[in-house]
């Protein structure tokens, strides 16, 4: 089992910790030098030499310079993380560790962002890089929350203990229910059931609503999270669905989803976390369901893309794009033209590389289940029914205590 490297890098922002004589030549200057000898194994996860905290302002190429490893090295690594597009968007807080062979060359390059979430890059013998993932599960605490509308919703939620984000979340799932600004009565009373995701005791920032039920004056509305989707107290569905293809019409697939297809030159296991459609440059891209823009990125390799999020559980990459039509924390509709295609970034040909991510994996989009349930079965009635009940015993019995206080 790898170590934890949480306190690998206990520096302040913008600050060096090294654990190293630090030699700042230009030792590393071409990637493509073999590092290591026949036989050699992988690089295990190791204490960094080099830890860095990320600031504002910085970029890899930044971070990269200063350390003196070139600028070869770092297209390596952007090549490698192609599949994951994890190092595209640093942000200040984000913690790098370094670790180089006895000639000071890059050997190992490590990306932790958050209490959950860390990729290991190891160099190969070729002098590419391979990367793995991990992302620490946790444990997640169940806690229940009662307030009463003064101003709106969110507001509400949060002076009653809700985080902010939970709060829109909420507002979203129930925005084709509920009008925020005519339904709402000062001294309406709301519950909320939420999942908090905690890392040794520390909370990741990660949370699940659980459930939600709004007792007001003129209106009463509740949502329940069962198998995955929302639903309301009856079992009708608050998500709209998914579409499985995100263009105007069926097109050719020209390569399919492959986690473990191999490099041709390399041989290194390169995943094709997509789907790619043979596809004229220019051809309407569209959004595979309601959410937000969370990315819009031109990349050396994936060309310029766009991601969306679409709540707490999904989210979709459009790769080799030609135009983009929508930005960064906008909302968008299933349906909805976002981009045109393209030829961008490192590809062959014409085509729109479309991906499907569940819980932070990517997943084969052409199979894999997505948000269409618009009612609960007949067979999974009773088991929703159940867990609602006992869910709505639950945040009785919360409130009745905090009324006794």
């Amino acid at each position: 089992m790898l170590s934890d490297n949480s306190s690998a890098v206990p520096v302040s922002p913008g600050q060096f910790r090294s654990t190293l004589e630090l030699n700042l030549q230009n030792t590393d200057v071409s990637a493509a030098e073999e590092i290591a000898g026949p036989g050699s194994k992988k690089t295990q996860d190791l204490e960094p030499e080099i830890g860095y905290v990320v600031q504002k302002g910085d970029t890899l190429s930044t971070i990269f310079d200063h350390l003196r490893i070139s600028q070869p090295t770092l297209y390596k690594l952007m090549e490698a993380d192609l599949n994951i597009l994890a190092l595209d968007t640093i942000q200040p807080g984000h913690k790098l560790g370094f670790n180089f062979d006895d000639a000071g060359k890059l050997k190992q390059f490590i990306f932790r962002s958050g209490l959950t979430y860390k990729v290991l890059f190891d160099r190969s013998k070729k002098g590419d890089f391979e990367y793995e993932e991990f992302i620490e599960k946790g444990g997640f605490r169940r806690e229940i929350i009662s307030g009463t509308v003064e101003g709106d919703l969110p507001r509400s939620m949060k002076r009653a203990g809700a985080r902010i984000a939970e709060a829109y979340q909420v507002t979203s799932l129930l925005k084709e229910r509920m009008n925020f600004r005519s339904h709402l009565r000062a001294g309406d009373k709301f519950q909320l059931s939420v999942s908090r995701q905690y890392v040794y005791g520390v909370y990741t920032g990660n949370s699940v609503i659980e459930g939600f039920v709004y007792d007001g004056a003129i209106r009463k509305q509740s949502a329940f999270l069962f198998d995955d989707n929302y639903f309301d107290a009856e079992g009708e569905s608050l998500e709209k669905a998914f579409q499985r293809i995100p263009l105007q019409k069926r097109y050719r697939i020209s390569s399919s989803f492959n986690p473990k297809r191999k490099h041709p030159v390399t041989g290194l296991v390169r995943p094709h976390n997509g789907t790619d459609f043979s596809v004229r440059t220019g051809t309407p891209v569209l959004s595979a369901g309601d959410g937000v823009v969370s990315r819009v990125i031109k990349h050396r390799y994936a060309g310029l893309y766009i991601e969306i999020k679409h709540g707490r559980k999904y989210k979709t990459r459009y790769l080799h794009l030609s135009r983009a039509y929508v930005r960064k924390g906008q909302k968008v509709s299933r349906g909805q033209k976002i981009a045109a295609s393209g030829n961008s970034g490192r590809s062959t040909g014409a085509h729109l590389h479309y991906e499907l991510h569940v819980n932070g994996r990517p997943v084969n989009a052409m199979t894999a289940p997505i948000p269409v349930v618009q009612t609960i079965s007949r067979k999974k009635r009773n088991a929703f029914k159940k867990q609602v009940a006992a869910l709505k015993t639950q945040m009785a019995e919360q409130l009745a205590l905090a009324e006794k206080q």
